[in-house]
């Protein structure tokens, strides 16, 4: 089975008002005192109120799962020493009228003169499933395997119901919030590795982005790694849903490249119709209808169905078979980070929704 590995984005909030927090820095300095993280693992966001980690090279989802569980846990107490809390949604609940700092970096003081009020309202967090393929042009053959069902893991995975005090009518606001810039939403089918240089060439050339970095397809290579990296999902509530999702990525991947040495005809969907199919999933999560990979409308849980009997061979193979599917078959009783956010909103208003999500950081 391939490598992979993980990162999430993590929000700061401040402890008295539950407002985003710009501490980034005294979160990091006092994460680095915890013997269980290293430099690499931590790094900054565009945002001053955000921290990412990033777990090593792991084969096996279980290492994947002691990971998260080790930074979310060094993340939590850095937060705490700093007077703030750490919490995991895809997107604030609440933000103050002054925008959040930058981080001044060169590229993200770039993107702030670029689209200054996309940038004040970034406060979306994800996460991001890297999974090792042999080459680039493998890698592409793969992006144009998975693309289909990608809709299917923004549902999965939606956690960013609310946004401004209010609910949005989304399961994953983040999803629309991160769809205004240029390049983003479902990657288009590629004829080739040399093709997909081309685009991204061309999109440079174009003076509408300014690095590779703003390729912020749902899925793309790695510009760092020898990986496809799966972008779609939400910051999960626990840990083992990051890992659930995290192993359908990984298997995802595994399936695509067994058809490409099998060579079974990749289906191209069009761009349209997963458009619509990403929105659909974004609307409703796993509380609605879905879009399945041949365009029908279909109850979320029969989509489901149909991925985890497309990947079923590779969760086999990998051993992930009982353990995805445990955890998927617990999604739809417990529901989404999206119901679970409704529900405690519904029940003890903001209170009770930001003790959801600031109190999950070390258990899983």
């Amino acid at each position: 089975m391939p490598t992979l590995g993980v990162e999430e984005e993590y929000l700061l909030l401040a402890a008295d008002s539950a407002m985003p927090a710009p501490r980034v820095e005294q979160v990091r300095g006092a994460a680095a005192l915890e013997a269980i993280t290293s430099a690499t693992e931590v790094q900054t966001e565009l945002l001053q109120a955000q921290v990412e980690v990033a777990t090593p090279v792991c084969r096996a989802l279980a290492e994947v799962g002691g990971h998260l569980l080790r930074l979310r846990h060094a993340m939590a107490l850095g937060a705490e020493s700093s007077g703030c809390r750490l919490a995991l949604c895809g997107a604030a609940p609440v933000r103050d009228s002054v925008p959040v700092p930058v981080t001044p970096t060169k590229r993200y003081l770039g993107l702030q003169a670029y689209a200054p009020r996309l940038v004040d309202e970034q406060l979306i967090n994800g996460m991001h499933v890297h999974v090792g393929v042999p080459d680039r042009a493998a890698g592409v053959e793969v992006l144009n395997r998975i693309r289909d069902w990608l809709p299917v893991l923004v549902a999965m995975a939606a956690n960013s119901p609310l946004w401004e005090g209010r609910d949005t009518g989304f399961a994953s606001w983040r999803t629309l919030v991160f769809g205004r810039w240029p390049v983003t939403g479902p990657p288009p089918f590629f004829d080739g590795v040399a093709d997909y240089e081309s685009r991204v060439t061309r999109l440079l050339g174009s003076g509408v982005i300014a690095d590779r970095g703003q390729v912020y397809w749902q899925a793309r290579l790695s510009e760092k790694y020898p990986t496809v990296e799966i972008r779609c999902p939400d910051l999960q509530l626990r840990a083992d849903d990051a890992v659930m999702l995290a192993g359908i990525a990984r298997a995802l991947v595994a399936t695509a490249l067994a058809e490409t040495r099998h060579a079974v005809p990749a289906a191209a969907g069009t761009q349209e119709l997963l458009q619509a199919a990403t929105w659909q999933a974004a609307r409703h999560g796993l509380n609605g209808p879905l879009v399945d990979p041949r365009g029908r409308s279909r109850g979320a849980q029969e989509v489901v169905g149909m991925l985890m009997e497309h990947i079923a061979d590779a969760l086999a193979d990998g051993g992930d078979a009982r353990a995805v599917g445990s955890l998927v078959d617990r999604l739809f009783r417990e529901g989404t980070g999206a119901e679970r956010q409704r529900a405690a909103m519904s029940g003890g208003g903001m209170p009770a929704l930001i003790d959801l999500i600031t109190t999950r950081c070390t258990a899983l």
